[in-house]
């Protein structure tokens, strides 16, 4: 099964603060924020939703096709990708604009702030999913996650038009769309991706209730932290998949993206939405564990025992062959 992943391309700035945001916050002040956070570490990585995920699904064995925009700074990072087993050939490189950034800054609860600047992302409108299926043939799944909102509008509806199925992943952008934008992009996907906060967000920017979203997509996965993920369909019992504890957690950026790349490549592999859930979890409990977002390495054994402890046994055995040929 060969995935396409469209969104954004991104280098990470991550700082941490030794404190806590809230203790910073004054309740009768928050119309008139002026605050500077003296941090204690500062971490330059590679990131970017789609490369993330792009990453995450190429250590895993499989080929991913990315697809987004950058600047001419990317050169080093193509490296790294196409080293991971992620196909670049259909990035588009801006010849005016850097390449997107993301500047992160974590307190001692996990809390974040952060601010994203677009760059040569704005570009990514300028793409065209005809093209690049031209190049590099018909993909059997097109991700649809954070980018331009233009671009991934776009992108929809390409895939719509060609019949390609696809997975529809709003998340950071949904505070920039428009009600019809959000119906849009949402309306026959095969699966629709949110955190738990996202799910809430999404209802209130497209005016559906949640019943009404599972009417227009295939599966609805959502993302609930420490408590686990739930995947839900119109017409059949939500399945529920608890989260893998992690002692010590060093950095959460990026968690959502890892457990994106786990489930999907569980979904091309065939295994059921339970076993894609628990690989899932399993890639995000990994990342937990790593400043950075593909700062980690996966191995098939370290994978087989992280699920058989959380899962048992019986879990295990749909993604023992898959896993097995990693290295």
């Amino acid at each position: 099964m060969r995935i396409a992943v469209t969104g954004s391309i991104a280098t990470d700035h991550l700082m941490t603060f030794p404190g806590r945001f809230a203790e910073q916050l004054l309740a009768d002040r928050l119309d008139r924020v002026s605050l500077s956070f003296l941090a204690d570490n500062l971490d330059v990585r590679r990131g970017g939703v789609a490369a993330n995920i792009a990453f995450g699904l190429g250590t895993l064995g499989l080929r991913p096709l990315l697809v987004g925009a950058v600047g001419a700074d990317f050169e080093p990072y193509r490296v790294w990708l196409k080293d991971h087993g992620v196909d670049t050939d259909s990035v588009r490189v801006s010849g005016t604009r850097h390449t997107a950034r993301f500047v992160c800054t974590t307190d001692r609860d996990q809390n974040q702030i952060a601010t994203f600047y677009a760059g040569a992302m704005a570009e990514a409108r300028e793409i065209d999913l005809r093209e690049v299926t031209a190049r590099a043939g018909r993909p059997d799944l097109v991700l649809i996650s954070p980018d331009d909102p233009q671009a991934m509008l776009r992108h929809t509806r390409t895939c719509r038009e060609l019949g390609i199925p696809f997975a529809a992943d709003p998340s950071q952008q949904l505070a920039r769309l428009e009600r019809a934008e959000v119906r849009e992009l949402v309306d026959g996907a095969d699966r629709l991706f949110t955190n738990e906060y996202e799910a809430a967000l999404l209802c209130e920017k497209s005016g559906l209730t949640e019943e009404q979203v599972l009417r227009q997509v295939g599966s609805w996965v959502t993302t609930h932290g420490e408590a686990g993920v739930r995947v839900r369909a119109e017409g059949r019992a939500p399945l529920t998949v608890h989260a893998i504890e992690v002692p010590g957690v060093v950095d959460p950026t990026g968690v959502g993206d890892a457990f994106r790349a786990g489930f999907l490549a569980g979904t091309a592999w065939g295994v059921s939405e339970q076993a894609a859930a628990q690989l899932g979890c399993a890639v995000a409990a990994t990342v937990l564990g790593s400043v950075g977002t593909q700062e980690y390495h996966l191995s098939g054994e370290q994978l087989l025992t992280a699920l058989r402890t959380a899962y048992g046994c019986r879990y295990e055995t749909e993604l023992t062959t898959p896993l097995r040929e990693l290295t």
